[in-house]
């Protein structure tokens, strides 16, 4: 067989590569765009727009707070445009409403008695999970009188999550516990500001009190095992990493790595004949924290994988890492060979498959060995030389 240039079998699948608009993106931008397709994720499953509330849990309160950020600068806005497929971008329309309400007012019309001074931009008013906070486990809360002097750490952590500088990890039974660490209970931020000293309970066991203070005010006096407790057993329980946390990606699995996943690579058994011509070219991508055997159990009744079964070409196993994020990388780096296919699903509606590529495996393997060093942000694939390149 005569060897065909990746831009002859573009051709020949009716995709012609569009010249690229922009050489390069910078670390800033790269996290900007990383950050919206998380609501635009949140978008697709949801059905909806992430709000601001009490009864929203911590993900889409942040995700909300970051879609106003990102509609309010104008460079954001102009950069996220071709990503932007909901029109999430548009502020919706304000209230016609000739009375401005002050904040108090407003407080009241939605029932609730504002307490102190209350800064509506703040996440407060959250309800908890009472069903996991159970009285032996969290004691009861209490106002916490300094409030003020936190409130600027709560600020610069949403912050550093919203600039991915953080990240949230599940929590570990029995995990440690550190003076000045962040958590999420509850769907609350949570700061422990100081432990006590260390006693034995009537069991033998060492156990301490914390201060921990909550972002919406209060603070309770924990037991250390009562405060693991409850985060473990909190489903949306989460550690807050620091900023030195350390790469995002990891090659080799740690004690305390607390996330894992696999990057897979399949090959269609499509009988489509585009995809029949070209099949040792042709791959999907994806990242699962499950077994890929699961994944693609059915794919032959799925639109997602061609309607047909698929054969796993490669697999690679990564430790400590935001498969989200992974997965928004992998498909950065190989957009530009993305496969240009329209199939019918099983009612007859008309679909395009995302996540294919025109790409050769050796290419895919170099992208992951990249993602493991860490300098895979650096890099963007070339369809007519078929190789990675590093930005201009």
């Amino acid at each position: 067989m005569d060897d065909i240039l990746d831009e002859d079998l573009l051709a020949e699948l009716g995709h012609a590569p569009e010249a690229k608009k922009q050489a390069a993106r910078t670390p800033r931008e790269e996290r900007i765009i990383a950050g919206f397709e998380d609501v635009v994720r949140f978008r697709e499953e949801h059905g909806r727009v992430p709000q601001q509330g009490e009864e929203r849990d911590i993900f889409e309160r942040l995700y909300a707070m970051r879609l106003d950020r990102l509609r309010a600068q104008e460079d954001c806005r102009a950069l996220l445009q071709e990503f932007d497929r909901y029109g999430l971008l548009v502020a919706p329309p304000a209230a016609d409403n000739d009375d401005e309400m002050d904040d108090d007012a407003l407080l009241a019309e939605l029932g609730v008695e504002p307490v102190g001074d209350v800064d509506l931009t703040e996440l407060t008013h959250v309800k908890p999970r009472a069903e996991l906070r159970t009285a032996e486990e969290v004691a009861n809360r209490t106002r916490c009188e300094d409030f003020d002097s936190f409130k600027p750490l709560f600020a610069r952590v949403r912050e550093d999550l919203n600039r991915f500088a953080r990240e949230t990890r599940r929590f570990g039974e029995d995990a440690e516990v550190k003076q000045g660490e962040f958590f999420i209970l509850g769907g609350q931020m949570a700061f422990v500001a100081a432990l006590g000293d260390e006693f034995r309970t009537d069991y033998g066991r060492q156990d301490r009190r914390l201060r921990v203070v909550f972002d919406n005010g209060t603070e309770s006096d924990l037991l250390l095992r009562s405060f693991q407790r409850a985060l473990y057993k909190d489903d949306a329980g989460r550690r807050i990493t620091d900023p030195r946390a350390g790469p995002l990606f990891g090659g080799t699995a740690d004690e305390e790595d607390l996330e894992s996943g696999t990057i897979y690579v399949l090959r269609s058994k499509s009988n489509h004949p585009d995809v029949a011509a070209n099949r040792d070219l042709i791959h999907k991508l994806g990242v699962t924290g499950g077994t890929v055997e699961s994944r693609i159990a059915h794919a032959a009744l799925d639109s997602t994988y061609l309607l047909a079964d698929v054969e796993v070409v490669a697999t690679y196993k990564l430790y400590n890492i935001n498969r989200t994020r992974l997965e928004n990388v992998l498909h950065r780096v190989l957009s530009p060979a993305r496969l240009d296919l329209t199939i019918h699903d099983r009612f007859g509606n008309t679909v395009k498959p995302k996540e294919w590529y025109l790409v050769p495996l050796h290419v895919i393997d170099e992208v992951v060995v990249r993602v493991k060093d860490g300098t895979i942000k650096a890099y963007e694939y070339d369809p007519k030389s078929a190789i990675l390149r590093p930005f201009a």
